[in-house]
């Protein structure tokens, strides 16, 4: 009953109360860490040695035209990255990647003219700071000059 009871959101509907993601990770990279973690650390070396086969690969064949050699590189990088996927840590970054871009679309964004009134806003407080800055500087400069008489 008590782990129910933690489970719960108090406010189902409200954004940001459902369980925060470092306790959904947690929950994801502790299932069958020990079971798989030799099986991922294969493909993790895997991975890594396909990318590098790539990227020797890629200055091995340098009689062959850039594009060939660009399309090699990228297919061991997307066959690294597909192995490196099928790992639970590679799956736990998949999972985090789309419960960003849900959090994402959840951003109000300001519209073009707030954007707009914001920049101005901002660059009349650089050009005044920086006038500030100036005059400080000059005023700086002139009693240094009549202190050491240069």
């Amino acid at each position: 009953m008590a782990q129910l009871v933690e489970q719960r959101s108090p406010k189902p509907r409200v954004g940001g109360s459902s369980p925060s993601w470092s306790a959904i990770f947690k929950k994801i990279m502790n299932a069958k860490t020990e079971k798989n973690s030799s099986f991922d650390t294969i493909k993790l070396l895997i991975a890594i040695t396909i990318l590098v086969g790539g990227i020797v690969g890629y200055y091995h064949f340098i009689e062959y035209e850039t594009i060939y050699r660009v399309l090699g590189l990228l297919a061991a990088v997307a066959l690294a990255i597909l192995f490196v996927f099928q790992t639970a840590k590679g799956k736990a970054l998949w999972h985090f990647t789309g419960a960003s871009k849900a959090e994402v679309r959840k951003v109000v964004w300001p519209t073009r003219q707030e954007t707009i009134q914001t920049t101005l806003v901002i660059m009349v407080v650089v050009l005044i700071t920086s006038v500030f800055l100036w005059g400080v500087d000059s005023v700086l400069g002139v009693i240094v000059k009549s202190i050491t008489n240069a």
